[in-house]
């Protein structure tokens, strides 16, 4: 099993993190939803119906939270304006889908002030309407799990629990579809700028004939490997060192698949391992 590099942070790779985190709260949703549809059991004088369907809310809300991650790593890598598009398109759907559940995931969260009627949005609309704050409260109050409607409110709030796990299933498709924009995107700039580096040291990187095999795998990583023309172990080792030195200079790294913490890298280069090529 590969171990992390020293230098990983999250930061690197907010479009992976964004997949992460919509796969595990899809999941989420799935699994609650599943246990909703079974017999409830009592947990400590609490129906387990209804302690699911909170999980629900957050599970939904932070699944939008992702997707807003996600269009944040689109935009600073500046990839192309279709996959934004379409990420905004998927989660309008999603909100469309599932309207109330803003609302009933802030009343949740932020009950210290929806039960005195201080909340913001929906209830701070109601209280420049007139109403007063406790006639406020008491109107967007009431969070419940309803299974003869298949329905989850919060006051006049309401999300159809039916609709929830296809809106998931589909926004989290969107966010993955999103990742691999962005992925193509980093790789055609890190493919580039290896091709450049490469040819100012006069090393040629063309397919099959080149002194060197610059790709991409299916997984959109930049990947390096030296050609078979070059037979001898020196001539092999003193091309990997003209190789990683050029794409050093040009502010990029090379990284063993298998062992990312490794340094050996113009050994394992010239021993024939195909290695990915990184922003240092």
């Amino acid at each position: 099993m590969s171990e992390l590099p020293d230098d990983w942070s999250p930061a690197d790779n907010p479009h992976a993190i964004a997949v992460s985190e919509a796969t595990w709260w899809n999941a989420t949703v799935a699994l609650t939803v599943r246990r909703m549809r079974e017999q409830p059991t009592q947990v400590r004088g609490f129906d387990s119906q209804q302690i699911d369907a909170r999980t629900l809310v957050t599970a939904l809300r932070n699944l939008l939270t992702a997707a807003t991650l996600q269009k944040a790593a689109l935009t600073e890598l500046g990839a192309a304006q279709t996959p934004a598009d379409e990420l905004d398109a998927a989660r309008r759907r999603f909100e469309a889908a599932l309207p109330g559940l803003k609302e009933i995931r802030d009343g949740l969260t932020h009950f210290e002030h929806w039960s005195r009627g201080t909340g913001l949005g929906a209830q701070a609309a109601a209280r420049r309407a007139g109403q007063r704050e406790r006639e406020v409260a008491r109107d967007f109050w009431s969070f419940q799990f309803d299974p003869t409607t298949d329905s989850v409110t919060m006051g006049p709030f309401t999300i159809q629990v039916t609709a929830a796990e296809a809106a998931a299933e589909l926004l989290h498709g969107a966010i993955y579809t999103a990742a691999l924009a962005v992925d193509a995107a980093r790789a055609s700039a890190v493919h580039a700028d290896a091709a450049a580096a490469l040819a100012t040291q006069r090393i040629t990187h063309q397919p099959l004939a080149g002194q060197v095999q610059l790709t991409r795998d299916r997984l959109q990583r930049v990947c390096v490997a030296l050609g078979r023309q070059t037979e001898s172990p020196r001539s092999r080792y003193d091309l990997a060192a003209r190789v990683v030195a050029a794409l050093t200079s040009a502010g990029l790294s090379l990284t063993s698949a298998t062992h990312p913490q490794a340094d050996d890298v113009t050994d394992r280069l010239a021993a024939t391992e195909t290695l990915l090529v990184r922003r240092s």
